[in-house]
């Protein structure tokens, strides 16, 4: 079993709650938009330095389970140094409409819920 996968006690084969276990996490879903964000595949370090405050491990491990999903090709070439390079595959592909959807959303309500949050905080 993935670490990071969820078994809810009740509903253990809810698909829902395993996958957005997975992409729902603090940085898969940034993983996800900086590969989105170029046409060619990216090696770890151009990964790294478009997320600047996630950790080598962090890193290392996210696109593990991202590869692990089949949401993250990994290609690594036999040269020396060895290259290693990540893209999205094609079932990423059909996620990422519906990620951005969510980014857009964010950015276009942010501002609002910001004032919200501020709102109740000070009505309690």
């Amino acid at each position: 079993m993935l670490r990071d996968q969820i078994i809810d006690p009740v509903f253990p084969g809810c698909p829902v709650r395993n996958i957005l276990s997975r992409i729902g996490d603090k940085w898969s879903l940034l993983v996800l938009l900086a590969l989105d964000n170029t046409d060619k595949a990216q090696r770890f370090k151009e990964l790294q330095r478009s997320i600047p405050d996630i950790s080598e491990k962090m890193l290392t491990s996210t696109l593990r389970n991202l590869e692990a999903d089949g949401l993250v090709h990994r290609e690594v070439y036999a040269e020396v140094p060895p290259r290693v390079e990540y893209k999205l595959t094609d079932r990423s592909a059909t996620l990422m409409p519906l990620l951005n959807n969510l980014v857009n959303w964010s950015l276009n309500n942010f501002s609002a819920i910001i004032n919200d949050r501020k709102k109740f905080a000070q009505s309690k």
